[in-house]
């Protein structure tokens, strides 16, 4: 891991505490939370104040989360909230610290200039004991204050003002004056600077923890399901359905689509599709040339071509759906076949716009995992596991490839590659040629079939009233012009009813089998007929 780290993509922007009064604080709120101090005079800390170093020194890395369930804090400056987290057995735990941070950050730089602030990310439970009981991990509270209770005391001094001003004879109360006074020597005026950290609580439906052997949980969606990367058998019993696990590519392909979670790169507004598919098609030869133990020298992308054609049939089929999409990209060839059976299906996808969509990118590095740079950016935990057990020539091609591709536009790398932000607008891109389960992932599926048998059921009820109400205006029409022309008739001024009804009755059984009253179909099949010929039209444009 030396060479990641000494290029800056291990323990990267981590916040150095090097000042012997910060390194007293953090003692001190080290010994608080959990009864230990440490000996170094300088280390780094994350997002959450755990130092890499300090849990070398302990042996302990999970000193500031010994159950994996309610991780701990330690907050010298709010600087932190830029800093990675590592060791992270939550996906939700660093946007929770970081909302919680720039939600109290004035507070918080006012409470840390005097003193160390710690606290916990508390859930309601406390033990996972089983599988099961992760679904019960549904919402999160932070509580924090500082070493010296600062907040506490504040709140303290805060009620004995209150009552000091509504007791009648408060000023009398030598021992509450006394009091206040020596709680406000701790917290200062808190009438001008009020000190206030209220507890924050966020939710957290659809995660991923490394527990288990790593589980991704979606609860909030229209389809919920649990994915594991462990074989199903091994999460036991589960108060959720579907329960899948990694090797059921069919089925989390079928269910990601039907919750609308993926999108296609090629249909991507705005991405450089061929780019990206020629990047993936290198990433795949550099894992054949590892597997094949191939010498591929710098792995640069003529060497790549030359080791292509030297595997020919070998190549992976990975390698080969993605060359024949990345032909119909640049207009070479056909449209290919690609369903959630082919080995290259989830590279070809990313995840769609929304709140999920960091969640659904570090699923899909796990079904596409010879991605190294999406497995870097979305799902660090993943990458550093698969890191340690490649050889030595691999980890020099992508430490180099990641500092010299990546590192330089970090940001601008995962916009290119991911989209915006979640909380960016989505708008539906046009897809190519449809047919059922073609391309990456199936343009005319099962949840494109839905919305159009959904569309049209709408679409025929609406007609269907517009027919009723055009008939029966016409009826009345036809049964108008009956009653004038009986009316009008000099020899029928005055009518014996019979005669009238027996006349109306044929008049409009003559109008029932009229060429008018059939025309009304016309209400269902002009409508239709437009619909289909635009359809035509763009299709073929």
């Amino acid at each position: 891991m030396k060479r990641l780290i000494s290029a800056g993509l291990m323990f990267g922007h981590l916040i150095e505490v090097s000042s012997p009064a910060l390194i007293e604080r953090y003692n001190r709120a080290l010994k608080h939370l959990t009864g230990k101090t440490t000996g170094l005079t300088d280390f780094h800390i994350d997002l959450s104040g755990y130092s890499p170093e300090i849990g070398d020194e302990l042996g302990d890395p999970g000193y500031l989360n010994p159950s994996g369930a309610n991780r701990q804090f330690i907050l010298l400056t709010t600087s932190q909230k830029t800093a990675p987290l590592l060791n992270m057995k939550f996906s939700t735990a660093r946007g929770i610290l970081q909302q919680f941070i720039e939600a109290n950050e004035a507070q918080l730089f006012a409470l840390t200039a005097r003193d160390a602030v710690c606290g916990e990310l508390q859930g309601s439970v406390f033990q996972l004991s089983t599988p099961a009981r992760l679904l019960e991990m549904k919402k999160i509270t932070v509580e924090a204050d500082t070493i010296g209770g600062h907040v506490a005391d504040a709140e303290k001094l805060a009620a004995q003002i209150t009552r000091f001003q509504q007791e009648p004879d408060g000023w009398r109360d030598v021992a509450l004056i006394a009091e206040m006074i020596a709680l406000a020597r701790k917290t200062g005026d808190i009438t001008r600077v009020p000190v206030s950290l209220p507890a924050m609580t966020f939710s957290q439906p659809n995660y991923w923890t490394s527990h288990f052997g790593g589980v991704y949980v979606f609860q909030d969606l229209p389809h919920p399901g649990v994915i594991s990367t462990l074989p199903r058998e091994s999460l036991g019993a589960m108060p959720i359905n579907p329960v899948m696990d990694i090797t059921r590519r069919n089925q989390i392909g079928e269910w990601l689509d039907r919750n609308g979670l993926l999108e296609p790169i090629v249909q991507a507004r705005g991405l450089d599709a061929a780019a990206i598919l020629r990047q993936k098609m290198d990433f795949i030869l550099v894992e054949a040339a590892e597997t094949l133990k191939i010498d591929i020298g710098d792995a640069r992308r003529t060497e790549l071509r030359k080791l292509a054609f030297r595997l020919g049939d070998g190549l992976p089929d990975e390698f080969l759906g993605l060359a024949g999409l990345l032909r119909w990209v640049e207009g070479a060839g056909p449209w290919p076949r690609i369903t959630s059976e082919n080995a290259c299906y989830f590279y070809t996808l990313r995840a769609a716009p929304g709140k999920d969509r960091d969640l659904v990118n570090m699923l899909l590095s796990e079904l596409a995992p010879m991605d190294v740079r999406q497995m870097f950016i979305t799902h660090k935990e993943l990458f550093y596991a698969h890191y340690a057990r490649w050889s030595e020539r691999k980890r020099h091609w992508v430490a180099d490839f990641l500092e010299r591709e990546y590192k330089v536009d970090a940001q601008g790398a995962r916009e290119a590659l991911f989209g915006p932000e979640p909380a960016m607008d989505a708008h539906d891109r046009p897809t190519p040629r449809p047919s059922r389960l073609v391309g990456p992932r199936g343009c005319c599926g099962r949840t494109a079939m839905i919305g159009l048998l959904r569309a049209a059921v709408l679409a025929f009820a609406l007609l269907t009233v517009v027919y009723v109400i055009v008939s029966i205006y016409s009826r009345s029409v036809r049964r108008e012009k009956l009653e004038k022309a009986w009316n009008s008739d000099p020899d029928k001024l005055k009518p014996e009813s019979s005669e009238r009804d027996a006349y109306i009755r044929a008049g409009m059984e003559a109008y029932r089998n009229s060429l008018r009253r059939k025309l009304i179909v016309l209400v269902y099949i002009i409508p239709m007929a437009v619909v289909l010929a635009t359809a035509y039209v763009v299709k073929h444009q």
